[in-house]
């Protein structure tokens, strides 16, 4: 008999707690990762937008070569803002699909806690 309780309350905290905290743990994780990826990205295109402005000005030996420059530096920043702008929306839709998934989790261990 108490083999049987204990193996039953094992089996209860298992469903009402391990599982649930693994299954926030992966999502946290999978967030975190896309997160990370994102921002090492935002911060790749933003050191290779500057490091090629500083090669341009540093290839600059006439008044043409400034006015070029000043022009490329306007591109640049239309591609960075372009850019930025995407990485919002990216990372928007990434807080949303977390908010999503974690109501859905909380939602599933409710049920779990109704059904014990």
């Amino acid at each position: 008999m108490t083999q049987a309780a204990t193996a039953k309350t094992g089996e209860q905290f298992d469903t009402l707690f391990m599982t649930p905290m693994r299954a926030y743990g992966a999502l946290n994780l999978e967030t975190a990762e896309k997160l990370v990826a994102t921002q090492f990205g935002i911060a790749e295109s933003l050191s290779e937008a500057t490091l090629a402005q500083a090669r341009d000005w540093l290839s600059v030996q006439s008044a043409e070569d400034v006015q070029k420059t000043l022009e490329g530096q306007q591109q640049a920043m239309q591609s960075l803002g372009d850019r930025l702008k995407s990485d919002a929306e990216t990372l928007l839709s990434l807080g949303q699909d977390y908010a999503q998934k974690t109501q859905k989790l909380a939602e599933q261990q409710f049920k779990a806690l109704g059904s014990q």
